[in-house]
């Protein structure tokens, strides 16, 4: 999951989000927040946690709580607030009446920070070789042979580390700040951009489909005259051709009817003329006129030749993308 501080993803351990390291200030944060609304009273029931732990007053009746000691981070009632505040242990602890707001940067300069190990210990010594804030027993126990210091003292360097770096940062988001508005112009400048590619496209095929539209009706047009005239051509032959036929079968029919039943006589008179009238019908040669009126029957489109490109597709053109934005780092 992404870490809340710097949204770097992190490996949750094994036992959950327990096992996380703890973020003590923003824990110490949000202990100041229900402390400055007076949360913190309502969540113990303005009860004296020193009478209420009391074993020798367990009988008696517990006291409500007046004040808040910001050190020990417990609820004491005015007779036990007099007592812990003469103890010399805890002569130097803040205390706070309880509900009365008060401002967070008050309240968190006031609170001390508490060894996570041994709760009732303060963080004084800071282990520069394990980088931890460690209290007294931490130090005698674990850290003894290590390099350590006092805390006020390495804070002094590390404050002016945390200033540095947080100097840097602000510029970093300086810089950063005054990005950002470009990303919403190059948004704007790459969908006008976009759309004017767009109209260009759109008009150049446009364009050729008008060109392929006109030619189309120009080659369908040719295709339409040419079916006219040779169907045309065609019934003429077809017309020449069937009155031949017409008149061949007339002589022969005469012919015939002469040959079988006319008298000599009618011989003498008919067959010159017939004679004559089928050597003419005999000298039209009907293939030689058919081949040489009749039109030849294939009629053929040839595609006309075109780069590759419009083999390949591009017919209209290409897109191509050129960088044009600088961010300003």
């Amino acid at each position: 999951m992404p870490c809340q501080l710097c949204r770097k993803d992190f490996t949750v351990p094994d036992d959950g989000l327990r096992g996380i390291q703890k973020n003590f200030l923003m824990e110490k944060l949000l202990h100041v927040t229900k402390l400055s609304a007076g949360e913190e009273a309502q969540c113990v029931g303005l009860v004296c946690d020193a009478c209420s732990s009391d074993e020798a007053s367990a009988n008696e009746t517990v006291k409500p709580a007046s004040v808040y000691c910001v050190r020990c981070q417990q609820n004491y009632c005015k007779q036990c607030s007099q007592s812990h505040s003469r103890m010399k242990a805890t002569l130097n602890h803040v205390q706070m009446e309880i509900g009365k707001l008060l401002q967070k940067e008050e309240i968190i300069s006031k609170l001390s920070a508490a060894c996570d190990i041994h709760n009732d210990k303060e963080l004084e010594v800071f282990c520069l070789d394990c980088k931890l804030a460690i209290c007294m027993m931490c130090f005698i126990k674990s850290h003894k042979t290590h390099d350590c210091s006092d805390v006020a003292e390495v804070s002094v360097d590390l404050r002016k580390q945390v200033k540095s770096d947080t100097d840097k940062v602000a510029e970093i988001l300086r810089k950063i700040e005054e990005v950002l508005p470009g990303f919403e112009l190059e948004k704007n400048d790459l969908i006008n951009n976009l759309a004017d590619i767009e109209n260009e496209i759109s008009n150049a095929a446009d364009k050729l489909i008008a060109v392929v539209q006109c030619d189309r009706v120009r080659l369908l047009s040719e295709v339409e005259s040419i079916k006219l005239k040779r169907t045309k051509q065609l019934a003429a032959v077809k017309q020449d051709v069937e009155q031949h036929t017409i008149a061949l079968k007339s002589l022969k029919q005469y012919s015939e009817t002469l040959f079988s039943t006319g008298t000599a006589c009618d011989v003498v008179r008919s067959a010159s003329n017939l004679h004559e009238t089928a050597n003419e019908l005999m000298m039209f040669d009907v293939i030689g006129h058919i081949d040489s009126s009749v039109p030849p029957r294939n009629v053929t489109f040839t595609l006309s030749t075109v780069p590759e490109v419009l083999e390949m597709g591009n017919i209209i053109g290409n897109v191509s993308e050129e960088s044009m934005f600088h961010c300003g780092f």
